[in-house]
């Protein structure tokens, strides 16, 4: 996937058969951890971009990566509409450092969607089960639809939140998924995603949106978009699409 520079810079020193050395089990371990990150067309360049970024994707399958890779396209949004998320979850630490191919991957990259693109944020995330609705590893149900909420806290607000949060987690009644921040951005932040079939799904299920009262004090800034799941742009993913 597209790789933050800073996060190629050992594997752009290795030789391609030490890359191709690392065991696909490292690759693949599950684990709480998730990448998300957040790109845009530089301006003019939306069916270039598009298109190279396809591309791209293309390399990921044909290279067999053990990784799969969600995209999601910022539906509602007061700044990021139009903007592509991508992410992918259910990692180890370990396999999060070894990555198919990094140096080719790059390369790939920089032809086919780097000059067409923006790159706006690039963060690890741990899946916090005692507050979340979803499987053991946080990957989310590829639906067509999800509600995506970033959650900034004052300092040292983050044990009073996700207590507060535990407490409510068994009334939770469909797939929502809480992240915390580990790596790439201020902190205390945390990332809620609620993935349904519909947009009706989501508006109906507004009232459930809210978070708790008691932890109104606790957040300086809290974002609510919609995204579209983009079953064009997904690796090693069978969408769930409606018949």
């Amino acid at each position: 996937m597209i790789q933050k520079r800073a996060w190629c810079v050992l594997g752009l020193t290795l030789s391609a058969s030490l890359v191709r050395s690392v065991p696909a089990a490292a690759q693949s371990e599950p684990g709480p951890y998730a990448r998300i990150a957040i790109m845009r067309a530089i301006d003019g360049h939306a069916v270039e971009w598009e298109e190279g970024y396809i591309r791209h994707l293309e390399w990921h399958r044909q290279m067999k990566d053990p990784f799969k890779w969600y995209s999601y396209s910022v539906w509602a949004s007061t700044e990021h509409q139009r903007w592509i998320i991508y992410a992918t979850f259910g990692h180890s630490a370990a396999s999060l450092s070894n990555p198919l191919l990094p140096a080719e991957d790059e390369r790939d990259n920089l032809v086919n969607v780097l000059p067409h693109a923006q790159f706006l944020g690039n963060w690890l995330y741990e899946y916090l089960p005692a507050l979340s609705r979803g499987n053991a590893g946080g990957v989310p149900t590829p639906v067509l639809r999800a509600e995506y909420t970033t959650v900034a806290l004052i300092q040292g607000a983050s044990k009073a939140f996700e207590a507060a949060l535990a407490a409510e987690q068994s009334t939770l009644k469909a797939e929502t998924l809480w992240y915390r921040l580990v790596v790439g951005g201020e902190q205390p932040r945390y990332v809620r995603l609620r993935p349904r079939p519909s947009l009706a799904v989501i508006v109906d299920e507004r009232a459930d949106q809210s978070l708790p009262d008691k932890v109104n004090g606790l957040i300086s800034k809290i974002t609510v978009e919609t995204l579209n799941l983009r079953p064009n742009m997904l690796v090693g993913i069978t969408p769930q699409l409606p018949r």
